[in-house]
């Protein structure tokens, strides 16, 4: 089943900003956090989740179709 991927506006100027090491490890990141639906936090509510790589983190909300991406960081 394919779920969709919103990205704030904050976080596509933060991955804009990244080197491309930095911005293929979240996507990464983004990537293991829609496989692991069983780590999503409660859906439609104000619960967020953290998901961390290496040296990145990457905070996101769930829904039942897919998940916001509220915020990034990345430690390079």
């Amino acid at each position: 089943m394919p779920y969709r991927v919103d990205l704030s506006v904050r976080v596509e100027d933060a991955l804009a900003e990244l080197p491309d090491a930095g911005r293929q490890e979240v996507m990464e990141v983004v990537a293991t956090v829609l496989v692991r639906r069983d780590a999503w936090p409660a859906m439609g509510g104000w619960d967020a989740a953290v998901r961390f790589g290496r040296r990145s983190w990457v905070v996101f909300a769930a829904y039942p179709d897919g998940i916001d991406v509220l915020d990034l960081g990345w430690a390079g």
